[in-house]
């Protein structure tokens, strides 16, 4: 490497020029990730400039790789296409068996392209990622971390759950919260009338719900029976099930029980279509959501005697993913790590 390429190389001494630019990518899944956990949504326009950002460094790698060694070069393009033919790959292919959500399937997309190969820091205390895999892919030692902090979360929460006293079945995936307060959370329910399951009613389905009906919780709460029982009205367009206030419009008001339409009646236009269950499903993809399990849910939040329902809180992938990110630059591959210390890597 002649000496203008090894100075850009070292930029003051810390790291090379491209190892530095990706860094600028850490405060942004920083970002990323905290609002994963306030709104369990990330704009779309958060991943492109980080793809623009991984070319531009990766571009700059190829540049200063000529100089290298053939067998070093080699190496680096095999990494590089590990990278970007099998981990971002990976992204796309989890997100269309329904494992990922849009957003996670773009950060892991990003993660292929600004970390195909191990970055190198130095500090005063040594040079970090402290632990390196052999195969040298960085973005798959990111992921293989971001499994192991996922794996985590269950153990954690089951600890909370036992430290306030909340023992049940579901203490492992979810946490009990006030039916009143459920619509100020993100999850899925994890009870219906009949126990625990994890087959619950998604609670940004149930918003979706409400709001195309134009009736508020509280309402829905206090008479089940009148709404019950929705009548043919012009529904709501009822938005992403996101926490957000809008303006009630329309609303079809439901009817008593008593004054509920006869079983032949309704079945003439819809099938005993309690709730409005099979109407909403018809007009609007609820993330997946059936008209038995938005049945079972209301019914469960409608329990005159009930104020606790347990939730599953989920984690959301970008979370663990910027947490493994940050151990898999300073600490490196945890997985690697422990194979090696048990002679198995």
């Amino acid at each position: 490497m002649d000496t203008s390429s090894y100075v850009l190389s070292l930029l003051f001494g810390f790291a090379s020029g491209p190892d530095l630019l990706r860094l600028l990518a850490v405060p942004v899944f920083g970002w990323a990730a905290i609002r994963d956990i306030r709104t369990r949504r990330v704009p779309n326009r958060t991943w492109l400039p980080l793809i623009g950002l991984g070319v531009v460094a990766l571009l700059w790698d190829i540049w200063l790789i000529t100089d290298a060694i053939p067998f070093e070069q080699r190496l680096f393009a095999v990494q590089v296409a590990l990278s970007l033919g099998l981990v971002a790959p990976l992204g796309y292919i989890f997100w269309r068996l329904g494992g990922f959500g849009g957003a996670d399937a773009k950060a892991v997309i990003s993660l292929a392209v600004l970390f195909p190969v191990y970055p190198t820091f130095y500090l005063v205390s040594g040079a970090y990622p402290l632990n390196r895999a052999t195969l040298g892919v960085f973005s798959l030692t990111i992921l293989s971390n971001t499994v192991l902090v996922g794996l985590a979360y269950p153990f954690a929460l089951a600890a909370r759950n036992a430290l306030l006293g909340r023992i049940a079945s579901p203490m492992f995936i979810g946490r009990p919260v006030a039916v009143d307060s459920v619509l100020d959370e993100y999850g899925r329910l994890l009870e219906t009338s009949e126990g625990f399951t994890r087959q619950g009613l998604d609670i940004d389905a149930l918003r979706m719900y409400l709001r195309w009906r134009g009736v508020s919780f509280e309402k829905v709460r206090a008479n089940p029976d009148r709404y019950r029982h929705p009548l043919p009205t012009e529904r709501n367009d009822p938005g992403d099930g996101s926490m957000v206030d809008e303006e009630r419009a329309v609303t079809d008001g439901g009817v008593e029980a008593a004054e509920a339409p006869s079983v032949a009646s309704r079945r003439a236009i819809r099938p005993l279509d309690e709730w409005g269950a099979d109407r909403f499903l018809a007009e609007h993809d609820a993330y997946g959501t059936t008209p038995a399990e938005l049945r079972e849910g209301l019914e469960v939040l409608t329990e005159p005697d009930r104020d606790i329902v347990w939730i599953t809180p989920g984690i959301p992938f970008i979370v663990p993913m910027f947490v493994g990110l940050l151990l898999a630059l300073t600490y490196g591959d945890v997985l690697f790590a422990l194979l090696s210390s048990l002679g198995w890597a």
